[in-house]
């Protein structure tokens, strides 16, 4: 049996994201069972998949389903960490699988509504929404990878969110149901179009900031 107390307690770190918590409450009976975080980075990519697929049609009613699986793929990106820590199931693999799964998302998802948006009359954007998908994806695949190799260089502190109150920067997502039910998904798709290409910005300066900072200390060290 494990010794309970390696195991952290949800309710002892106040400083974590309450979705985390949970998703350590619901792993717990994982621990000692055949059930491997790469099951469930593989069930959270197939969740987000289907929910990015459920997007494509445009419908109000897809759409709300959409937005609903990202939300439950969105909650168990965190159970394979979770499971990962209190198991002492961790790897360098399964977690280069969870950043891929993802970045492959959160891509397909922002194209996906694009393409939604795209078969509904009467949409006129100064690009084609998919093209906005695509720009806001892009954006977001470039976040992802400059914050792996932020994350490689001064470890995960260095690239973790903002948070308030048990909230994190990437919970926003879980307010998609709003967007869809008020049809507003266009809105939504223009602003992420613009807010992640600035966003990526920020982090390539930041990504940047890191590597010289790495230079000079590897520079002191030789010297």
């Amino acid at each position: 049996m494990r010794n309970p107390e390696l195991i952290p307690n949800p309710i002892s770190a106040p400083r974590h994201p309450w979705d985390a918590r949970l998703a350590q409450r619901l792993v717990m009976p994982l621990i000692d069972t055949w059930v491997s975080p790469n099951h469930l980075t593989t069930l959270r990519l197939g969740v987000g998949l289907a929910a990015a697929a459920a997007f494509i049609p445009g419908s109000y009613g897809w759409s709300n389903l959409a937005a609903l699986l990202l939300i439950l793929s969105n909650f168990l990106d965190h159970t394979d960490g979770e499971l990962a820590r209190m198991s002492g199931k961790t790897s360098r693999i399964g977690h280069l699988y969870d950043l891929a799964s993802d970045a492959a998302v959160t891509v397909l998802l922002f194209i996906a509504i694009g393409m939604g948006i795209a078969v509904k009359p009467g949409t006129d954007l100064v690009l084609p929404p998919p093209i906005l998908g695509l720009v806001a994806g892009t954006a977001v695949a470039l976040i992802f990878f400059l914050r792996m190799r932020i994350e490689a260089l001064q470890g995960k502190t260095a690239t973790r969110q903002a948070s308030l109150g048990g909230f994190e920067t990437e919970d926003v997502l879980y307010l998609l149901p709003l967007a869809t039910l008020c049809n507003a998904l266009v809105p939504l798709l223009l602003a992420a179009s613009i807010c992640t290409p600035l966003y990526a910005i920020w982090v390539v300066i930041d990504y940047k900031r890191v590597m010289r900072r790495d230079r000079r200390m590897a520079t002191g060290v030789a010297r």
